[in-house]
């Protein structure tokens, strides 16, 4: 079964427009955890614009499931998750003002960098993830590194999604069946969404972990948190 890991960076957005806690960031972890969400992922990038550090020290201390913590690991980030220690950091490498994770590592090119973040996490008892293109060769290398997981970037299988999905699906299909090959875990994530989620799992249903949240707290906007977080539950339970 894949789990479901709601991303909650949106709903720090909202708060941070206006200042304040409206929406307590931290209360709708807990909600959403209740309302059957296997994992809540964050990614705090170093200007604090959606997601704070100290948010992600307060949801060490609630989360019941499982926190994933996103981002790129420079200095301040390495430190704060090694501070934390949640069940899972996922290694991307975002620039600090890209709006969005918009690629995947290198992972034949970084693997000096990325063997020793997965040795320095992995001795707090970290599981490691990194956020790789659908490229077999990339996968391989994540395993190189001593990394747990891969999480496929799947923007590319979104935006091909209605035009042709069987095209936009087939890479992923390779790079998670290399991924399987070399004992790796798999997590997916970016821009899945109530479309396009059940194809790609039913696909490639070995998906340990899709981690979902611009399109989920867009939904949430017109169905409601705790029935949108049940459709999606029933997209991932699918298969």
């Amino acid at each position: 079964m894949t789990k479901l890991s709601v991303n909650i960076n949106k709903i720090a957005v909202i708060r941070n427009s206006r200042g304040g806690n409206m929406p307590d960031v931290i209360a709708a972890a807990q909600n959403i955890e209740r309302f059957g969400s296997e994992g809540i992922t964050v990614h705090p990038r170093p200007d604090e614009r959606h997601i704070r550090y100290a948010d992600v020290r307060e949801l060490k201390g609630v989360v019941k499931t499982e926190l994933n913590v996103e981002g790129n690991p420079i200095p301040s980030f390495v430190d704060l998750v090694c501070e934390v220690r949640p069940a899972q950091v996922t290694l991307v490498p975002d620039a600090a003002d890209a709006i969005t994770s918009n690629a995947g590592w290198n992972t034949v090119a970084h693997r000096e960098f990325l063997t020793e973040m997965c040795e320095r996490f992995h001795r707090e008892g970290i599981r490691v993830s990194i956020f790789v293109d659908p490229d077999p060769e990339m996968v391989s290398g994540a395993k190189a590194c001593g990394a747990d997981r891969v999480e496929l970037y799947t923007e590319a299988y979104a935006a091909g999604y209605h035009t042709d999905r069987e095209k936009a699906i087939e890479p992923y299909v390779v790079a998670a069946e290399r991924a399987r090959e070399v004992g790796l875990g798999l997590n997916a994530g970016h821009d899945l969404n109530l479309d396009n989620l059940r194809y790609f799992l039913t696909r490639i249903p070995w998906v340990d972990e899709v981690s979902i949240g611009h399109a989920l707290i867009s939904d949430a906007l017109y169905f409601g948190l705790e029935n949108t977080v049940a459709l999606y539950l029933r997209e991932t339970h699918c298969k």
